[in-house]
């Protein structure tokens, strides 16, 4: 008996840190696999991540990202400078008509920056996106655990 309630305190548990992305719609964009992670308490900064795909027959950007749990929200990139990884600030990101971009750990991302206070697993973070032609919409963007991979499309 003792056994059947551990194994299913575990599952539980295990669920309650795995949250499951949002997908979200406007116009003829879609933001699937969105997440962040988790910070601890002083960590001013973490990244944000996703999907976007761009069902329509024109090009969009994503221009502006915001979020009640940042002082503010940057658009970002990594990129190799020599031998030398860097990050640097972006005006905007495109996503090609019929296309996807992804943000993802290591290449494009959100940054959110000034956070407000500590991102605890098993939140979400609500984000507001602003794109050039599609609009605004918002996307709750779980928190997942420190060492966890996220909610990335696998390929």
């Amino acid at each position: 008996m003792k056994r059947n309630t551990l194994a299913l305190l575990v599952v539980a548990l295990g669920f309650s840190f795995s949250v499951q992305a949002q997908e979200a719609k406007v116009g003829s964009i879609k933001v699937d696999h969105a997440y962040t992670r988790a910070t601890v308490p002083g960590q001013q900064v973490a990244g944000g991540f996703m999907k976007i795909e761009n069902k329509g027959t024109s090009g969009d950007q994503l221009l502006s990202a915001s979020s009640p749990a940042a002082g503010e929200v940057q658009l970002h990139e990594m990129a190799m400078e020599g031998n030398v990884m860097k990050m640097r600030q972006v005006k905007d990101i495109a996503v090609p008509a019929g296309g996807s971009v992804e943000l993802k750990p290591g290449g494009l991302h959100l940054m959110f920056m000034n956070i407000k206070a500590p991102l605890t697993a098993g939140e979400s973070v609500p984000v507001k996106l602003k794109f050039a032609k599609a609009g605004e919409v918002e996307v709750k963007m779980p928190v997942n655990a420190m060492g966890q991979a996220g909610g990335a499309a696998k390929h």
